[in-house]
């Protein structure tokens, strides 16, 4: 299938997974600042996507969207390598027209993926694995105040007061900030507007995109040290 064994197929099929991840960032930031609104309504939140049949299908869809978008960037940079060959330790100056970010995308995507599993290991697997096993009984605490599966506000308020996890968390977001403003405009590229006319609107609309969506989750980080 050429979607699979062509450069181009490869190429198309990252972009769209990657918009795809684009969209569930943004709704996913979203949905992480109303905690800065109200605890009330962000556990209300929670507690609508819980372990219910929909948010357990949105999980598996996401999941299989970041193991897609992972996998084919592994493919294509494999194929990359082999096709520069020896040219690869070759010493060369740097172009000053490629951006730092695009000489990094794989790199910068396994920090994302990286930090990714680090994100599951404090919140999905504490919120919502133990309703799937039927454990919601099983509480963290911090000595002071307990903190159950349904509570996720006090949740974020427990992972962050650790200041390792705010630096993990900051240098994990700024992974993402340097792989999203190359990686969205690159999609569309990928998908047809590389004209001379929109690449300099999308790089722009990247920038600011990313910025927006980077800075709102650090925003509930540094609330979530500080509340």
């Amino acid at each position: 299938m050429w979607l699979t064994k062509s450069s181009v197929g490869r190429k198309l099929i990252m972009s769209i997974s990657g918009l795809f991840l684009i969209l569930f960032l943004t709704f996913h930031m979203s949905m992480n600042l109303v905690a800065i609104i109200s605890d009330e309504a962000y556990n209300g939140v929670c507690a609508f996507l819980g372990s219910n049949w929909y948010a357990v299908a949105g999980t598996a869809v996401l999941a299989a969207g970041v193991f897609v978008h992972f996998a084919f960037a592994i493919m294509l940079t494999l194929q990359n390598r082999r096709a520069r060959g020896e040219q690869r330790y070759a010493v060369t100056e740097n172009q000053p027209k490629v951006e730092w970010a695009s000489q990094n995308m794989f790199v910068l995507g396994a920090i994302v993926i990286l930090g990714l599993a680090v994100h599951l290991s404090h919140f999905w697997a504490h919120m919502m694995l133990p309703e799937l096993v039927g454990s919601e009984e099983l509480l963290l605490s911090d000595g002071v105040k307990t903190y159950a599966a349904t509570d996720g506000a006090g949740l974020i308020s427990y992972t962050f007061k650790n200041p390792v996890n705010v630096v993990i968390y900051v240098l994990w977001l700024c992974a993402l900030w340097f792989h999203l403003t190359h990686g969205m405009w690159s999609a569309m590229q990928t998908l047809g507007a590389n004209n001379n006319t929109w690449m300099p609107r999308w790089k722009m609309i990247s920038n600011i995109f990313a910025t927006v969506v980077c800075f709102g989750f650090i925003a509930v980080v540094i609330y979530g040290a500080i509340a």
